[in-house]
């Protein structure tokens, strides 16, 4: 595995690439299981992986959440020695963001709904750093998990915007035992946190509409920034205290 951290140097090696499929994971670190399901598809899949950790700051409507997101270097290069990643692409901001993010992408329907309205500007500095890491990488395959569907759906659809030839492959989302879905987010949780926090994904299951969903979300102690029902799926995403979950389960 080698680990890369200067733009240049990666250009450089990239050009070194042999023939072949290059399968591509873009994160923020703090990898746990899901990432690693990601890595594994893509080993699967493809002659070569690549796994990027950058923590972008674009993508952060509040930069309290950004400060508190959390830094684990150390045990993300296990897991990527682990699974067996090729080559890791850790860039600093100054590098990815020469032109202090005066050009950026912007999506103007889809990503002002769900998430997008709660957190504005979050999916412009995701998709803007998703093209920079595309172009950077250059991949056959590239892949995301389905925890995120709305992220997947909108770079799916920058693809097809942009004519990229990149194959965008949804992963199913991982979770916990108790049904949780997996997240860096979680380690935040306190320990009465996690224990309430798996209601989220059960009650979002329920057989019921969507407004009593949140009926019975907020009695059960979570703050409901929405629930809704669209693509064949429901979505939604809750606060615990500070810290904010997200999923989205078919129907």
């Amino acid at each position: 595995m080698k680990v890369i951290r200067s733009v240049a140097e990666w250009r450089q090696e990239r050009t070194r690439f042999p023939s072949g499929t290059v399968g591509f994971v873009a994160t923020m670190g703090a990898l746990h299981e899901g990432h690693a399901a990601l890595i594994r598809r893509s080993r699967a899949e493809c002659e070569l992986s690549v796994l990027s950790i950058f923590v972008n700051p674009t993508q952060f409507n509040d930069q309290q959440d950004l400060l508190n997101y959390p830094s684990t270097e150390e045990s993300d290069l296990k897991v990527a020695l682990r699974e067996g990643v090729d080559f890791v692409f850790m860039p600093d901001f100054e590098s990815m963001y020469r032109d202090e993010y005066r050009y950026r992408v912007i999506e103007t329907a889809f990503s002002h709904e769900l998430c997008g309205a709660y957190r504005p500007g979050h999916f412009d500095g995701v998709l803007s750093v998703v093209l920079k890491l595309f172009n950077l990488v250059k991949p056959d395959r590239a892949y995301f998990g389905e925890k995120d569907y709305q992220q997947l759906e909108l770079v799916r659809g920058m693809m097809d915007a942009f004519f990229l030839d990149i194959e965008v492959a949804g992963v199913a989302t991982v979770r916990e035992a108790d049904g949780l879905a997996m997240s860096s987010r979680n380690s935040r949780l306190s320990q009465e946190q996690r224990a309430l926090a798996p209601a989220f994904p059960r009650i979002l299951r329920s057989d019921i509409g969507a407004g009593e969903v949140v009926k019975r979300l907020e009695e059960a102690g979570f703050q409901v920034d929405y629930v809704e029902d669209r693509l064949g799926r429901r979505f939604g995403a809750v606060r615990l205290g500070d810290v904010r979950l997200i999923d989205n389960v078919t129907f």
